[in-house]
C-alpha cells in the first residue's frame, strides 16, 4: 500500500471534484505497493516575466528512487479540438496540454532549485475517468500518456509502467521535504508514540504557517494555545528553520514521552529533551553523579543544576519551551539561561492542561499570541468539551475530521470496569481502526490505575512502557496490541482511537474538567469514554 501525504484524508469530508479526487486517492493508496508515495493537492506557484501563474496538481507520485510523476485528473468531458483536449470551465475553454505543461516547468523549476540544479526525472500523465479519448494521436499528449474511462481501471499499472520503483535514493528525502513544505504540512509531533507510520497533519492556517511570520525584536514569543491548535508543529517548524540556517536549536518540555518522539523525528544539530534531562546534563557535564535512589532527587537536581553557570557548549540560537503550563516559575528561569542575547524564543503553553498546579511562568514583555482553533480533535469531541468549559475559555472546532459521536460506556463496580473496556476497543476496531491505532488511557494516575495493572483483558493483549529505557535511550514497551498509558504521561501525545477509562469523580469540577480535556483531545479520529455511574449523571447531564 502506498504511503499518502496528507495523512487522515479518509475522514475529511469532500463533495464535488474533491470527492472524486479523494475516489482516485483511495485507488492509488491501494492499488500502489509501499515502493511509491502519493502527494495530494500539492499547490504551487511561478514567477516568470512578471506574470505569476498560479496552479494545482492533483496528485504527484514520488518513488524510492525521488523520480516524479505528476498527474492530472480532468473530470467529466472533454472537447478534443483541433490543438487537442480542452476543458470547459464555465464558457472559458482551457487546453488541457498547455496547462499540464504549464504545471510541470512550475514543479522542475522550484523543485530545480530547492534541489540546487541536481538532476532530476518529472513524468506526467493524464487521468480523465469520465471521458474516452476518441482520437489519442491528436489529443496534443501521447497516446501512452493518458488513461481515459476505457482504461480507467489500469491507472496504478500504467503509472508502475512509467515510473518503476526505481533504487533507493537520498534524493527521495529531499523531494518528500520539498513536496511536504509545498503543501504546507508539518509533521505532527505529538503523534502516537513508538508508531512506525508518519503522522501529518494540514496547519497551513495554524501556528506553523503564521506565528513564524511575527517579526520581534528580540524574538520572544509567548504562545497560548489549545489542545491541536498547532504549538508542538510550531516548535518542530522552528526547529527544523534553526537547523537549516546553521544554527542550534533547544526544545524543552516536561512529558518524557514527548521528547522521545520529538527527539526521533527531529533533524540532527541541535538538542531536544526535558527540563530534568537538561539538569541532569548540565551536572554531569560539571563532574556530578545525580543520585535518583535519595529522597526528593529531582528536586535535589534542579538546585544542584542552578548553582552551576552555564557552560558555552549549552548556549543556543534558538530555545522552545513546549508545555509550558507543566513548568514551575523557577524551572522557566533555569531553562532560558540557556539562551543566546540574540536568540529566538519560544513559550508554548495551554493553560486547560496544567494538570500539576503550577502557576504561570512570567515573561514580562513577551508578546503573546492565543490560538484557539483545535485542528486535531474530531468536531464532536470539541462540542463536548465545549459544554463543559468554562464560559470565559474559547475553543473553535477547525478540524478537516468530520469524525464519529463520542461514546460512552457507563460501569458498576471493577468487573463491569474490565467488560466495559474491552466494549470500548472493540468499538474501535469495528469502525476500522487497527490494533497499532489504540491508545488505552487511564483516568487515574499509574499507581492508582485498575486497568494499567493488566497485561491482558480479554483478547486484547496491553503494551506498557516497563519503566526502563535502552541503549539509545528510547523507553522500552512490552510486547501487545493496545498501547496503555495513564493520561499524564500521554499528554502532549496523540491517537487515531482512545479509550479513556476509569472516569470517575464525585464532582465536575475545575481539575476534573482539566483532566477530561486533556484525554478527550488525544483523540484525533474516535472517542470511547468509559466512566462510573456517578461520574456519567454528572457529565451527561451537562452535554
Amino acid at each position: 500500500m502506498a504511503r499518502v501525504v496528507p495523512d487522515g484524508w479518509q475522514t475529511m469530508e469532500a463533495d464535488g471534484p474533491l470527492r472524486r479526487e479523494f475516489e482516485t486517492l483511495a485507488v492509488l493508496a491501494q492499488g500502489l505497493p509501499d515502493d511509491y508515495t502519493v502527494y495530494h493537492a500539492v499547490h504551487w506557484t511561478n514567477v516568470e516575466r512578471a506574470h505569476a501563474i498560479y496552479g494545482e496538481i492533483d496528485f504527484v507520485i514520488v518513488n524510492r528512487a525521488g523520480h516524479l510523476m505528476l498527474v492530472e485528473q480532468k473530470c467529466g468531458v472533454l472537447m478534443e479540438t483541433a490543438d487537442g483536449l480542452a476543458k470547459n470551465y464555465s464558457g472559458k475553454v482551457k487546453s488541457v496540454p498547455v496547462q499540464m505543461g504549464r504545471t510541470a516547468d512550475g514543479v522542475r523549476n522550484k523543485l530545480g532549485r530547492a534541489l540546487n540544479g541536481q538532476s532530476m526525472v518529472i513524468e506526467h500523465l493524464l487521468f480523465c475517468p469520465d471521458h474516452q479519448v476518441r482520437s489519442p494521436l491528436t489529443a496534443g499528449l501521447s497516446p501512452e500518456r493518458i488513461v481515459d474511462a476505457s482504461r480507467r481501471d489500469a491507472l496504478c499499472a500504467r503509472i508502475r509502467e512509467i515510473l518503476p520503483p526505481g533504487e533507493p535514493d537520498p534524493l527521495a528525502v529531499r523531494v518528500d521535504r520539498f513536496l511536504c513544505d509545498v503543501i504546507q504540512l508539518e509533521t505532527d509531533a505529538s503523534a502516537l508514540v513508538g508508531q512506525a507510520r508518519a503522522m501529518v497533519t494540514r496547519v497551513a492556517s495554524g501556528l506553523a504557517h503564521w506565528a513564524r511570520q511575527i517579526e520581534i525584536e528580540p524574538f520572544r514569543l509567548r504562545v497560548t494555545g489549545t489542545a491541536g491548535s498547532g504549538k508542538t508543529q510550531l516548535a518542530l517548524a522552528e526547529y527544523r528553520a534553526a537547523i537549516a540556517g546553521g544554527l542550534r536549536p533547544l526544545y524543552v518540555c516536561y512529558n518524557r514521552p514527548l521528547a522521545d518522539h520529538f527527539a526521533s523525528i527531529a533533524p540532527a544539530g541541535g538538542l531536544a529533551c526535558t527540563f530534568h534531562m537538561l539538569c541532569d546534563r548540565m551536572v554531569r557535564q560539571a563532574g556530578w553523579i545525580p543520585d535518583f535512589r535519595v529522597p526528593d532527587a529531582f528536586t535535589k537536581l534542579v538546585a544542584d543544576a542552578r548553582a552551576l553557570d552555564v557552560p558555552s557548549d549549552l548556549l543556543f540560537d534558538t530555545v522552545i519551551v513546549d508545555e509550558g503550563q507543566d513548568f514551575a516559575p523557577v524551572w522557566g528561569d533555569l531553562v532560558l539561561r540557556h539562551a543566546r542575547p540574540e536568540a529566538r524564543v519560544l513559550w508554548l503553553e495551554d493553560p486547560l492542561q496544567n494538570l500539576y498546579g503550577h502557576p504561570p511562568v512570567e515573561l514580562p514583555g513577551w508578546v503573546r499570541l492565543r490560538a484557539t482553533s483545535n485542528f486535531r480533535s474530531p468536531r464532536p469531541v470539541v462540542r463536548l468539551l465545549q459544554s463543559i468549559l468554562p464560559t470565559d475559555v474559547s475553543i473553535e472546532a477547525t478540524a478537516p475530521v468530520a469524525g464519529a459521536e463520542v461514546e460512552f460506556l457507563v460501569y458498576q463496580g471493577n468487573s463491569q470496569l474490565l467488560e466495559q473496556v474491552k466494549e470500548g476497543i472493540r468499538l474501535c476496531y469495528a469502525a476500522g481502526f487497527r490494533k497499532g491505532d489504540v491508545a488505552l488511557l487511564s483516568y487515574r494516575g499509574r499507581d492508582s490505575s485498575r486497568v494499567l495493572a493488566y497485561d491482558r483483558l480479554g483478547p486484547h493483549t496491553l503494551r506498557k512502557f516497563s519503566g526502563d529505557y535502552n541503549q539509545q535511550g528510547l523507553p522500552v514497551f512490552s510486547e501487545g496490541d493496545v498501547l496503555t498509558e495513564s493520561i499524564h504521561r500521554f499528554k502532549g501525545q496523540s491517537a487515531p482511537a482512545v479509550v479513556m477509562t476509569e472516569v470517575d469523580f464525585e464532582a465536575l469540577g475545575d481539575q476534573e474538567v482539566r483532566r477530561l480535556f486533556v484525554g478527550a483531545t488525544r483523540a484525533t479520529m474516535k472517542l470511547v469514554i468509559v466512566l462510573s455511574e456517578r461520574a456519567a449523571g454528572l457529565l451527561l447531564e451537562r452535554i
